[in-house]
């Protein structure tokens, strides 16, 4: 049976004890050393770096007062918070070892003790300490995220009528728990309003969590979402909560649904309804408490028509739908996002003040921008990065972005224009898929499933 990885360390003025404790111990852990007072165990602590410490209350003859032994607890603790100490003491000085509990001791065994007491207050210890790890862990995963989720509504920018409807429609919503379906072309900034929505939300004191579910592998999908227990398969070396838990109490903002397979959808739409979750390898139900937001590029509804999402969980999902409209719609707000973004790249690549000439300025206005804000913020990365003097001209625009010939679509039916786009991206890319998919702003195995509705080969 291999030993467990943890370090042991025992302090104690009886070398008897000691070398009985090492006995035992040393078939058990990969770690053990000794000392005989505790100033030698401060000493050690530098070298060795134990989880747990096994400290005798008393070190002087005859004394039992256990101040001495206190005083070691306070000193090591001092040096590492997150150390596991067990007292070692004698039945009439339990009271000692209340006190020292107080102290911040993990618990106590009254000597003599048996191995079987011994080995178990020592595994209760480590799995104490393991879980205030991941405790901590989890606790500056959630800070950082809820940092993030954090958006002021001056990064906000637009004033064109359909990106001012949008604002008051998630001002009416984000006070609600109610669950939110984000519409909306790839680069309308899906990501941006579903975390401004939680910062004006109930919740925005706790974590925004967003999930891709377009990028997670379908053989880790539930893994990933729900979680597992120590075992539940070959990798399972610990327990490990799933998004859905860790978005407990805040939002969760399920990115890209409209990529979930039928089976994704039904697990997802169990736990939605019943809201529980189950860890893989588990049986214990865990009650979730989120606010769900949803977001996607892809037509849902005729997607519930192709019998390719299901209806059930389009309704769970979407009790408010809001639609993010094109850049093509926002033609008023063009020249101030860019305005935004040339300010924005200017500081970050140490640029001087920076304006646009007339004739760039009409250059932006005309552009289709299929990519919509996010094809604008790079194409103005770009622009001030190849920008000389103080002025963008015509030459610093990426020639994929200077022609005016960008008109509208022939059509505007759904279908054709995909499969034009599909087309033109392969062929762009002699086959690649994976190139191919990059460029339309979608994961491989969603472009896969579009070749086969197609029937492209």
């Amino acid at each position: 049976m291999p030993l467990h990885p943890s370090k042991i360390l025992i302090v104690d003025d009886d070398r008897d004890v000691l070398t009985t404790a090492r006995m035992l111990l040393k078939h058990h852990y990969e770690g053990v050393k000794t000392s005989v007072h505790p100033s030698e165990a401060l000493a050690l602590m530098e070298q060795f770096h134990p989880d747990v410490v096994l400290l005798d209350m008393n070190f002087q003859r005859g004394e039992n007062t256990g101040e001495e032994g206190l005083r070691a607890l306070t000193n090591l603790l001092a040096k590492d918070p997150s150390l596991k100490v067990i007292l070692l003491t004698a039945y009439g000085d339990i009271n000692l070892a209340v006190e020292g509990m107080k102290a911040g001791a993990a618990d106590f065994v009254v000597k003599p003790w048996s191995n079987e007491k011994l080995l178990a207050t020592i595994q209760n210890a480590l799995k104490l300490k393991a879980a205030e790890k991941n405790a901590e862990k989890y606790k500056a995963i959630s800070t950082d995220i809820t940092e993030s989720g954090k958006l002021l509504e001056e990064e906000l920018i637009g004033h064109s009528p359909a990106f001012k409807q949008v604002l008051a429609t998630i001002k009416k919503v984000a006070p609600t728990d109610a669950n939110v379906l984000l519409l909306g072309e790839n680069g309308t900034g899906k990501d941006v309003m579903a975390r401004y929505l939680h910062s004006l939300s109930t919740r925005n004191n706790q974590v925004f969590f967003r999930v891709d579910t377009g990028s997670l592998h379908e053989k880790l999908f539930e893994s990933e979402l729900f979680g597992h227990v120590k075992g539940a398969f070959t990798d399972a070396r610990e327990d490990k909560p799933g998004k859905f838990e860790l978005a407990e109490g805040g939002t969760l903002f399920l990115d890209e649904i409209g990529n979930l397979s039928p089976a994704s959808q039904a697990k997802i739409l169990t736990a939605l309804q019943q809201k529980t979750i189950t860890r893989l390898g588990s049986n214990k139900p865990i009650p979730i408490d989120f606010r769900l937001i949803s977001a996607t590029n892809q037509p849902l509804a005729q997607m519930v028509a192709d019998g390719e999402f299901r209806q059930d969980l389009l309704f769970r999902i979407n009790t408010i739908e809001i639609t993010l409209p094109t850049l093509r719609e926002r033609r008023d707000d063009v020249l101030l996002l860019a305005s935004h973004f040339i300010s924005h790249f200017a500081k970050k690549y140490r640029k001087g003040a920076l304006q646009l000439s007339d004739v760039a300025n009409k250059q932006l206005t005309d552009h289709h921008w299929p990519g919509n804000i996010r094809e604008l913020m790079h194409t103005m990365e770009r622009a001030v990065i190849m920008a000389e003097g103080s002025t963008i001209n015509y030459f610093d625009l990426s020639p994929s972005k200077t022609t005016a010939a960008d008109s509208p679509p022939e059509t505007l039916n759904l279908q054709e224009n995909e499969l034009k786009l599909i087309n033109e991206a392969l062929k762009k890319h002699q086959g690649n898929v994976t190139r191919a998919a990059r460029e339309l702003g979608i994961d491989r195995l969603a472009l896969y499933r579009r070749m086969e509705k197609y029937g492209i080969k």
